[in-house]
């Protein structure tokens, strides 16, 4: 038993665990189950400190508290593996249901064509009856045969009709027991929900346990996928039973003529009865008369002998046409009975079609669900292992470079763990393969490359420091990702986007009680020198000798921040402002030409935005940093044909970047000592690699063939980065008047 202290210092009991010590059934005891009670009592649990300096004891709680944890999530994994389960039984017992309701529908074309051609032969046989209705008998026969086939041909579409209504019957059920699953799974997603936001609660206590989240990521990707193959069998099922209700329509268009045809029949013998009833009405008066004249006239006896047998020729061809009517009558009932149950059959199919769409809605926003609680677990994970996050961008080909097939070199894995986070790249006839935290395609757009950092962007104005840099051969979209495309808002950058989203939530948060000031900051590094892009005088900003007069000095203070000397500071109140000192900086950033790229960044630009809040109704400070870096391309001097000033740019690039590698590698080995001052952007960049950050790289690339070598070698470096483990960063709370000055973390 377990228990945690209250505020007045009571111990509040939590709920027990069966025997975590014993070893039958798994490391942590026999098999358990869990209630929504039991679980959020774990989530909400403190553990009670006996002595606050007693680290074994803390310890110890813990790991026992951990253990819990690992035995509630094993208890959800067993249950997610049962749920698929069934639901790939479910699965396949669709799949039967739709082939043997497929045969049925091609038996029933079949009998249709048969009752057609019947009806056909019914009609001409009709029209002979009618114009030789005296002298054609064995035509009359082969009608005789025809309607009795017709008989047979009804009750086998009755049987088979009723068949395919007992499987309708049976696929309800299905979709009913289906329903009810799905909405237990529904249930357990909320569960899983609660249990990630005390994950986040947590995450500081919880690094012992990276490798059970792993797991569960991946089987959290899993039912993603096992999700979308759902989906794919809903729409295949909600276009098979479209299909059926359009055959259906059309059957039942083909009923109704059919009943008008009969219904025009019918009247028609019905008139010809008529006219044959009159005859023999004529004929009987006729007899009447001849038989009062033969009294008188013995000579007419042989007439009124022939008339006699006239009367009863017609009184036999009368029967045959009142039998054929109420043949005709049934044949109409039958079709009335027939359209009646299209109907009752069109308007189930509709209903369940509708309750299709229903579920292909509810599990497209349960696939949503599972992708946010995804991402969620990936990104706490990556917290807690303080590794920097990165993501890959694959810019669109230009015109004028190689676009067939056979020229493509860069490809993008379809399995369940590298979907989104994967790319292959293909040079010499050999495949590279690598995974990041999030892969964009060419076809993404500026949003939906925004949209997956918006929420480490929300981070800084809870008081953390987040950096996020661009890096790539020059030409690769580095500029274009981080500031966009000016004049057109569809293609703003990650800058401007940024900026637009923290003044929102500054508006928004006034309601709480928050006020923010905001501090801006753009400096570019240019041959080792750094300038200050908001400088108002031009000769401070740039000489001729590419050197600045004015020199901008980088401290460091012992709170672990890093400030840039006289650089000049502006309080920012609008997305607008910031807009326009975007545009200054633009301007006086070095920008060339070279072999490879017509606008290329001579130089790295580092924009900073200094976060200060305060809370008046609960007297929180914070503070929060955000540096957003647009590296300098790396390139080769062979492709860029650089020369004089550009030459000179392109080694001070290349120097500082093969720095920032050493800086990466420093890292990734955990060595004592790291190299940053080897250059001024590894030493700027100190506080985002220095472990209290959260930091973010972007890694461009190109797929233009004759790039493959620059590719992969940004690719290798990525993977290097993402390796780096740089420590938690921790959220910037104080009481204390706030320092205003800005810095870079």
């Amino acid at each position: 038993m377990v228990g945690e202290m209250t505020n007045n210092g009571r111990i509040r009991p939590s709920f027990p665990v069966k025997d975590l010590t014993s070893n039958e059934g798994s490391e942590y005891g026999g098999p358990v189950e869990f209630t929504r009670e039991d679980v959020e009592t774990l989530l909400h649990e403190r553990i009670k400190y006996k002595s606050k300096y007693n680290y074994k004891e803390r310890c110890e709680n813990t790991m026992d508290y951990v253990k819990r944890l690992r035995l509630c999530i094993r208890w959800f994994q067993e249950l997610e593996l049962d749920y698929a389960f069934e639901q790939e039984k479910l699965k396949n017992a669709m799949e039967m249901n739709e082939k043997h309701c497929a045969d049925l529908e091609v038996n029933l074309k079949v009998k249709e064509e048969e009752l057609n051609m019947v009806i056909d032969e019914l009609r001409k046989n009709f029209a002979s009856v009618q114009v030789q209705l005296a002298k054609e008998q064995t035509e009359k026969l082969a009608a005789n045969e025809s309607l009795g086939k017709e008989r047979e041909a009804r009750l086998a579409v009755e049987s088979l009709q009723a068949a395919l209504t007992e499987e309708l019957a049976k696929t309800q059920g299905e979709l009913q027991t289906a329903n009810q699953r799905i909405q237990a799974v529904n249930d357990m997603y909320k569960l899983l929900q609660e249990y990630n936001s005390s994950l986040q609660l947590y995450n500081s206590k919880l690094q012992g346990d990276l490798d059970e989240a792993h797991e569960n990521i991946k089987r959290g990707e899993k039912e993603r996928t096992g999700i979308v193959e759902s989906i794919g069998n809903l729409k295949g099922q909600f276009k098979a039973l479209q299909d059926q209700l359009a055959a259906s329509k059309v059957s039942q268009d083909d009923v109704m003529k059919q009943k008008d045809e009969l219904v025009n029949e019918i009247v028609s013998l019905k008139v010809e009865i008529q006219q044959v009833k009159d005859d023999r009405d004529r004929h009987i008066t006729e007899i009447e008369t001849l038989q009062a004249e033969a009294t008188k006239q013995n000579d007419f006896k042989d007439t009124i002998n022939e008339l006699e047998s006239k009367c009863s020729v017609q009184n036999k061809e009368i029967q045959e046409l009142q039998d054929q009517l109420v043949a005709s009558e049934r044949k109409l009932q039958v079709a009335d009975l027939s359209t009646f149950e299209k109907m009752n059959e069109f308007e189930e199919q509709k209903e369940s079609i509708m309750e299709l769409k229903g579920r292909l809605e509810e599990a497209e926003l349960k696939l949503i669900e599972g992708e946010k609680l995804r991402k969620k677990l990936h990104n706490t994970i990556q917290e807690l292992k303080g590794n920097i996050r990165v993501f890959c961008r694959v810019r669109p080909l230009l015109s004028g470079e190689n676009s067939s097939e056979e020229a493509k070199t860069i490809s993008y894995p379809t399995s369940l763990e590298a979907l989104g986070r994967g790319i292959d790249l293909m040079q010499n006839g050999q495949s590279h393969c690598f995974t990041f935290d999030k892969v964009f395609v060419p076809s993404a757009s500026q949003e939906d490359v925004f949209v997956e950092i918006s929420q480490l962007v929300q981070s800084a104005l809870d008081g953390y420091k987040v950096c996020i840099f661009a890096y790539g051969q020059t030409g690769s979209g580095k500029t274009y990702t981080m500031m966009g495309r000016p004049g057109n808002p569809d293609e703003k950058g990650l800058i401007p986007r940024c900026l637009e989203q923290i003044f929102q939530t500054r508006q928004s948060l006034r309601s709480q009680g928050w006020k923010y000031e905001l501090q801006v900051s753009m400096l570019e590094i240019y041959n080792e020198t750094i300038r200050d892009l908001l400088s108002t005088n031009k000769e401070a900003v740039r000489a001729d000798n590419g050197v600045s007069p004015q020199k901008y000095a980088i401290k460091h203070d012992a709170s672990g921040n890093t400030h840039v000397v006289e650089l000049t500071v502006v309080d920012v109140r609008s997305s607008k402002q910031v807009s326009f000192l975007l545009d200054h900086a633009a301007r006086n950033r070095s920008v060339g030409k070279t072999a490879m790229n017509e606008q290329s960044s001579r130089s790295h630009f580092v924009f900073t935005l200094k976060i200060s809040g305060f809370n008046e109704s609960t007297e929180q400070q914070v503070q929060g940093v955000l540096n957003l870096i647009d590296l300098a391309g790396s390139e080769r001097l062979s492709k860029s044909g650089s020369t004089g000033d550009r030459l000179k740019e392109t080694q001070a690039i290349n120097k500082s970047l093969s720095s920032l590698g050493d800086v990466i590698f420093a890292l990734a080995k955990k060595e004592d000592h790291v190299p940053f001052r080897n250059s001024k952007l590894t030493y700027l960049l100190q506080p985002c690699l220095g472990g209290d950050s959260k930091t973010l790289m972007f890694v461009n690339i190109t797929p233009e063939p004759s790039s493959t070598g620059e590719s992969l070698c940004s690719l290798r470096f990525a993977a290097r980065v993402n390796a780096c483990e740089i420590g938690t960063a921790h959220r910037h709370v104080n009481a204390r008047p706030l320092d205003y000055r800005l810095s870079l973390g």
